[in-house]
């Protein structure tokens, strides 16, 4: 038996697929440190995804 799914399908790289979607979206990074706010309380912050000298070549 297969799940039903009533949510449309998102295309690649979406993140959200309605305008309510978004706002809760943003009400949630509100409340996300950031990397300056983590080092202050002693923690190690996320490492960079990419080196910019990578796209430099």
């Amino acid at each position: 038996m297969t799940k039903e799914n009533k949510e449309p399908k998102r295309k690649n790289s979406s993140m959200a697929s309605t305008f309510e979607e978004m706002k809760e979206h943003g009400k949630v990074m509100e409340h996300v440190s950031t990397n300056e706010e983590v080092r202050k309380s002693g923690k190690t912050n996320d490492p960079e995804q990419h080196d910019k000298n990578e796209y430099d070549k």
